[in-house]
């Protein structure tokens, strides 16, 4: 896996979004954001979730420190400003001092926390991406990252595949309890790139969407690569013929090999008449 990061169509997208008076932090999350919703080895049907960590102005126009994560059901490919609803950063971070939370609270608190009443509800790992510091935070359901958590040992593989480069986070449900083990995992090596869930996918950060992004890439490259060593040959059994196929049977595929487009009528193929011929030579 190869990083997809372009300078030009980055600046590209901050002078587009620019123009609608997006900030350069946000155009650069919508940026990364579709970079990795287009890669389906790191997100598949709609999965996966981003966020940035920025300043707005509420509705009287006070400056608000906020959390722009992507709105449950938007995808991340085709992603816009508008389905990164932003939530009062304060608000969230404080919930991490409560002991228990269920998910009807969480998802009221979070509306309750947007500064635009109409906006998307906020995804349900937003806690998570609110209780890690970093400005730029990607969460995505690699393929590659699945296929070796999803193992018996998954969890040792990992440890011993990242070598202290990701935490790696037990199993536990999405919502609040998943992102207070996540933060504590994190707070217990704050020099970590990225935090491996459990059978469920990764996360990586960084203070800008390009650090962010290139963690992702490299995290799940690692993953990658040792699938790529440890895969076993597999030689698959054929069964030969017993004799040679007959005319009858070979004719129509020479038929259709040898044909060719008709330019003069559309959709229309051009076939050859073929004549069998036999004979001492």
């Amino acid at each position: 896996m190869k990083s997809g990061w372009v300078d030009s169509e980055a600046q590209a997208a901050i002078d587009r979004y620019a123009r609608n008076g997006i900030a350069p932090d946000l155009a650069l999350r919508v940026y990364t954001t579709r970079l990795l919703g287009r890669d389906p080895k790191l997100v598949l049907h709609g999965g996966g979730n981003t966020s940035v960590k920025t300043t707005m102005s509420d509705l009287l126009g006070e400056k608000v420190a906020v959390l722009c994560v992507k709105g449950s059901g938007s995808d991340m490919a085709t992603v816009e400003p508008a389905d990164l609803p932003a939530v009062r950063l304060d608000r969230l971070r404080k919930l991490r001092t409560r002991a228990a939370l269920s998910d009807e609270e969480m998802v009221r608190i979070q509306r309750e926390s947007l500064l635009e009443p109409t906006a998307p509800n906020p995804s349900v790992e937003t806690l998570l991406h609110a209780f890690l510091p970093h400005k730029f935070v990607d969460h995505t359901h690699a393929s590659a990252i699945l296929s070796i958590v999803d193992q018996p040992d998954g969890e040792a593989i990992c440890a011993e595949l990242y070598d202290g480069r990701a935490g790696i986070v037990p199993y536990v449900m999405p919502g609040f309890l998943l992102a207070k083990a996540a933060a504590e995992i994190y707070d217990a090596k704050p020099a970590v790139e990225g935090l491996i869930l459990h059978k469920h996918g990764i996360f990586s950060f960084g203070d800008s969407a390009r650090e962010a992004y290139e963690r992702m890439i490299a995290l799940v490259a690692l993953a990658e690569e040792r699938l790529q060593k440890k895969r076993k040959a597999v030689f698959v059994t054929t069964h030969l013929p017993q004799a040679i196929a007959p005319v009858a049977a070979v004719a129509p595929i020479l038929r259709g090999a040898c044909s060719r487009k008709d330019e003069r009528i559309e959709g229309a193929w051009r076939r050859m008449i073929l004549e069998f011929r036999t004979g001492p030579a």
